[in-house]
């Protein structure tokens, strides 16, 4: 099944980023896992004077990630949980990763344990999955090239998810599915009025699954649906923008994102 929601990370909105020494790529998962994986991603950067860091943003997804080059499998990959600000990773020294982007709705099936345990966390993939984990990274680190990791990360995704016994909970994908649908354009109210719930026990389940509240899921998904608006140009301007997603007003709208992405809309307007 098709995703309504497709998040987007800095490289794809900085073009000045796009320098010999860092390069970012994403690939589609195959249909079979679209409504699990919202992207793979590959990161390979070497260090350089007056270098850029690598900005990752706030996007309602989890992580896994692979150093593919590690000399070993065992503490190669990691989980990386749901984050609600802006972070720039500077490195020293060179660095080749691959990534599994997970929606959050759905991450439990493939992980077997809720987001909130991860929440702002990095826990290696071997303590997640255990053998299972291994075996994957083992085979990735194998891979010789991209299609083949691809067709690696693919393969033991189909495997667990088909062994998996862990049921998503009925309230929290439907209320993902409302807050995708409405672009995360919707209070917390009218979202627990939707799925037949009070607020209470609405917050309560999100917290429990995703170490999130409903209102800060709401505003990462409303942040990355204006992103993509952006990123395409469909707007006449930002005070059209803000409008559109509900933020009170062009200054309400412009706060938002320098705190979700750590910089100003109107700086990131100047590099383009």
């Amino acid at each position: 099944m098709t995703h309504s929601f497709h998040p987007v990370q800095s490289p794809i909105l900085q073009p000045e980023l796009h320098q010999p020494w860092y390069r970012c790529r994403e690939y589609p998962p195959s249909p079979r896992l679209e409504s699990h994986v919202a992207s793979f991603w590959t990161m390979d950067f070497r260090p350089v004077p007056d270098q850029i860091g690598h900005r990752v943003i706030p996007d309602g997804c989890v992580d896994i990630v692979v150093n593919l080059l590690s000399p070993a499998s065992q503490k190669a990959a990691y989980v990386v949980g749901l984050t609600t600000q802006s972070e720039v990773l500077q490195f020293s020294e060179a660095r080749s990763l691959f990534g599994i982007r997970l929606y959050s709705e759905s991450a439990r099936s493939i992980l077997k344990t809720p987001l909130s345990v991860l929440k702002g966390e990095r826990i290696y993939l071997e303590d997640v999955l255990g053998l299972k984990g291994m075996y994957c990274v083992e085979e990735i680190l194998a891979a010789q090239t991209i299609p083949d990791i691809l067709a690696v990360a693919e393969q033991h995704l189909v495997r667990i998810l088909a062994d998996s016994d862990i049921a998503i909970s009925p309230l929290v994908y439907q209320s993902m599915r409302i807050i995708y649908d409405r672009k995360g354009n919707l209070s917390v109210t009218n979202l627990a009025n939707q799925v037949h719930c009070s607020e209470r026990h609405l917050r309560r389940i999100f917290d429990q699954e995703f170490g999130l509240s409903p209102k800060e899921m709401l505003g990462i998904v409303r942040f990355q649906s204006t992103l993509q608006e952006f990123h395409h140009g469909r707007y006449s301007s930002l005070a059209d923008l803000a409008l559109k997603y509900g933020y009170y007003d062009e200054s309400h709208f412009t706060n938002t994102f320098t705190q979700y992405y750590g910089m100003s809309l109107k700086g990131l307007i100047r590099k383009r």
